[in-house]
């Protein structure tokens, strides 16, 4: 019989949703299983997304609604379940830690004791808390679960550099590093675009002004909140983001990008779980790639992992 791929989204949210829109777009899996706290919502969703799948457009795609009994036989679990920041609160992931340490811990319970042999890509924030919690507490093989950590990050510094240079945003290369989240820095060093190397663009692509890297760097971090004032919530970018790290799974594609996993010595760093460029595969992370940082790079990283390990304390999760 050919075996097929199953993916199994936990959370079916704004951001839930929005993966699943995403992966049927995608053709990302055969099957796809919905599954949240709320059975109603997980209904509709898969139910809805059912009435997308006779278009001439999308393949046969299997969705429907299940409970985490269906995460057994799943190749990848998405996981977006707990709440988000919400308009009119203080605008940091981080407070989110209380509230989804306990959600987390309880899925994760949920799901262990069905499997430990999918690929686990985590989304629920604070990214990096929850991303330690679900790899070191719970026995899950190392690699196998990680989160998108600065994937989304990624995404928009290569948007906002592309848009600048007037170029596809798929040719611009370099990483966004560290936290998902307020202290999440550029790798300058790994900026190109072409094999040209960042302090050589603006003398060979035409632009406006000079490229302005302190303002860059707000602009990334702070555009999540620039889309979260404006319509409540942010879930297409990280949904978009989710989805091809799991098409890496499902085919085995060895790329590279950051993702969160905590880490084991790397540039000094125990105790914490944060994006550093990986290799992502069928098993999940296969390596990590701790590349070489210039000095104010090197600060940005332990900054940054500072303010994660403040978390994890307060929530005596180290």
């Amino acid at each position: 019989m050919l075996r097929t791929h199953k993916l199994a989204i936990i959370g079916l949210g704004h951001v839930g949703s929005a993966v699943l829109a995403r992966a049927i777009a995608c053709q990302l899996a055969a099957e796809i299983v919905c599954i949240d706290i709320d059975e109603k919502v997980s209904h509709g969703e898969a139910l809805d997304a059912t009435h997308s799948t006779p278009c001439t457009f999308t393949p046969g795609i299997h969705v429907y609604a299940g409970g985490f009994e269906e995460c057994h036989d799943a190749d990848v679990i998405i996981c977006s379940g707990g709440p988000s920041i919400l308009p009119g609160e203080k605008l940091d992931r981080l407070i989110l830690a209380e509230r989804n340490v306990k959600v987390i811990g309880d899925i994760m319970k949920e799901v262990t004791h069905y499997t430990r042999d999918a690929v686990f890509i985590m989304i629920t924030n604070p990214l990096d808390v929850t991303t330690y919690l679900a790899a070191t507490k719970f026995d899950y093989p190392a690699g196998k679960l990680f989160g998108t950590g600065t994937t989304l990050e990624t995404l928009r510094f290569k948007r906002i550099i592309s848009n600048h240079y007037q170029v596809d945003a798929k040719d611009v290369q370099g990483y966004m590093l560290g936290e998902h989240g307020n202290t999440a820095f550029p790798a300058w060093s790994t900026v190109g675009i072409g094999g040209i190397p960042l302090k050589d663009l603006d003398a060979l692509f035409a632009s406006n002004e000079a490229f302005d890297k302190e303002k860059t760097a707000q602009e990334v971090v702070h555009v999540a909140y620039d889309v979260l004032l404006s319509k409540g919530w942010t879930n297409t970018g990280i949904a978009m983001g989710a989805c091809r790290l799991a098409k890496a799974v499902f085919f085995d594609e060895h790329c590279v990008t950051p993702v969160s996993t905590p880490l084991d010595g790397e540039y000094g760093l125990h105790n914490v779980a944060l994006s550093l460029p990986s290799v992502i595969g069928k098993d999940g992370v296969i390596k990590r790639l701790p590349i070489n940082l210039t000095d104010d790079e090197l600060t940005a990283l332990h900054k940054s992992a500072e303010s994660i390990q403040t978390v994890l304390q307060a929530n005596k999760l180290i």
